[in-house]
């Protein structure tokens, strides 16, 4: 008989041997007792409560966890969808039910505990203020995408939700990075203690990033007299912010998932939507494949997080493997197999692995345009990357990953994710215009930036900032007319805030725009070119 499991921390003290025998891994160690440790003396809070922070830093200190190796937690925070927390956290006393999903079939269900409290902005400020305050804190992490740290537009012009917070008074903060300036400056004025804010977002140099934001943030206080001089030096000196380098495919909640769970017995499946549109579960599904590579510098001590798998290095090993990873072996094949897969229809990332073409195309942009121009970090051999990537992690059919997923933000990820090589091609006097594979993805995204697909048909694109400028560019090209790109599209191909190059001046333009003219010639255009690539 299968019993009815609720994901609570009575039901599973109550029925734990039941879930031992359906396979599931449980907490082996006392959650109550790790939760009033955290709590009195937190190492470690995070910000944005997302999928990839509860399979993959929640999960690897779990084992950790588990392994009676270290006995604190994690405090989750969330700063921009209050919801989540109140959709996917508290119901389910901070617990989450991890699905990894392996290639050959085999799936993996862990019961997560390492999360003791969760927290937001408008409910927990005092809380926050508190865990800054504590000297034992060692780590303030953060997976809040690229755009969290964004300070400016594409034209140089702050935000408003930046400028906002920068004119307002430090206390009434309410972005992540404006909210964490003022904590450190909380800290900074009860004790000074050091502290290491590590993003973990998939974006080059995000450590970097973070910086940047946090000292921009900071300095429009100091000019303001909201804070003197010596907290910046306290943010140069004694707060450090390490690069990192996260890999792991987590894809939204799976209804095929949740139908999984329902026949071990779960009842806490229901996926359902924010009003900031995040779909979120109690679960979350995800890859077996993960990597997680941080700079070592925690001024402050941290956990032994490497005994879970974590790798830490210096930030030359690091740089390299973000840049072998983000630039060549992983992400601009993501981004190709996104917008070619919205183009053709496809659903399912394996699926779109299955188009013969289509991994002629990435594996063209892979291994030859952008593996050589990177570095081999030494700590992963790049060609066994590559491979997994493309043989295993790619077409695994049990990953319920989306190109329209994928898709999102593309125009904020071209710049690392194609613009690093070129660049770097650039630098080394490299003649630009002996590229395929790269023109050949630009044009699709042109393509896709007209909103018809292949068949012909108007289709919705994916949620990117820079839709709104770019989407007037390419409501002109219509199917089967073929025109000359206007300035409007030759300025385009001159970003090198887009493209990290004048694509025109690299003597990419006229390929681009020959392919662009191919793909929309007819219906079933792209198509054609792709098999004819």
């Amino acid at each position: 008989m299968i019993k009815i499991l609720t994901l609570s921390k009575e039901n599973l003290e109550n029925n734990k041997s039941y879930w031992l025998e359906q396979g599931l891994q449980v907490p082996s160690f006392d959650i109550e007792q790790v939760s009033a440790i955290t709590k009195e003396e937190p190492t470690w809070l995070h910000f944005g409560a997302g999928n990839i922070f509860r399979a993959f830093p929640a999960l690897s200190l779990q084992n950790l966890l588990n392994n009676g190796k270290y006995n604190k937690g994690i405090i989750a925070c969330e700063t921009f969808d209050e919801e989540i927390i109140e959709k996917a956290f508290t119901p389910y006393d901070n617990l989450t039910t991890a699905v990894i999903l392996k290639y050959n079939g085999d799936v993996e269900i862990s019961i997560v505990a390492s999360i003791v409290e969760s927290l937001v902005l408008s409910k927990n400020k005092n809380r926050l203020e508190q865990i800054f305050a504590n000297p034992s804190l060692q780590i303030v992490s953060f997976t809040i995408t690229e755009k969290g740290y964004a300070t400016k537009d594409n034209h140089g012009k702050t935000l408003p939700w930046v400028l906002e917070d920068q004119k307002g008074e430090p206390t009434n903060a309410k972005t992540a990075v404006g909210l964490t300036t003022y904590l450190l400056l909380k800290r900074f004025n009860e004790n000074g203690t050091p502290l290491a804010l590590v993003s973990m977002d998939n974006c080059a140099n995000n450590g970097d990033l973070l910086k940047g934001a946090i000292h921009t943030m900071a300095t429009s206080w100091l000019n303001a007299g909201h804070v003197n001089r010596d907290f910046l030096e306290y943010l140069q000196k004694s707060v450090s912010y390490p690069i990192s380098m996260i890999d792991k495919i987590t894809p939204g909640p799976s209804n095929d998932v949740a139908d999984i769970l329902q026949k071990v017995g779960f009842k806490d499946t229901t996926i359902t939507k924010t009003g900031k549109n995040t779909v979120v579960s109690p679960f979350v599904n995800a890859e077996e494949t993960g990597y997680l590579v941080i700079e070592d510098i925690f001024p402050n001590g941290r956990p032994p997080l490497e005994q879970a798998g974590i790798i830490f290095s210096d930030r030359s090993a690091v740089e390299n493997i973000e840049k072998m990873k983000v630039g060549a072996c992983l992400n601009p094949l993501h981004t190709i197999i996104a917008i070619f897969g919205c183009l053709l229809g496809y659903t399912a990332v394996s699926q779109a692995m299955k188009d013969k073409a289509l991994v002629k195309l990435i594996e063209e942009a892979g291994y030859r345009e952008a593996l050589p121009h990177v570095p081999d970090p030494g700590i992963i051999n790049p060609q066994e990357f590559i491979k997994e990537v493309l043989t295993v992690r790619f077409p695994n059919p049990f990953i319920p990953d989306t190109p329209q997923r994928i898709a999102t933000d593309t125009s904020l990820k071209i710049p690392v994710r194609f613009g690093e090589v070129l660049k770097t091609m650039e630098k080394k006097g490299q003649d630009l215009s002996e590229l395929k594979a790269i023109p050949f993805f630009v044009a699709g995204w042109f393509r896709y930036l007209t909103k018809i697909n292949d068949a012909g048909v108007p289709f919705e694109l994916s949620p990117d900032p820079m839709l709104q400028e770019l989407v007037p560019i390419f409501a002109q090209y219509k199917m089967g007319e073929k025109i000359g790109f206007d300035k409007k599209t030759k300025d385009l191909l001159k970003s090198k805030a887009i493209f990290g190059v004048d694509l025109e001046q690299a003597g990419l333009a006229k390929k681009i725009e020959q392919y662009f003219n191919e793909m929309i010639s007819e219906a079933g255009a792209v198509r054609v070119a792709l098999d004819n690539f």
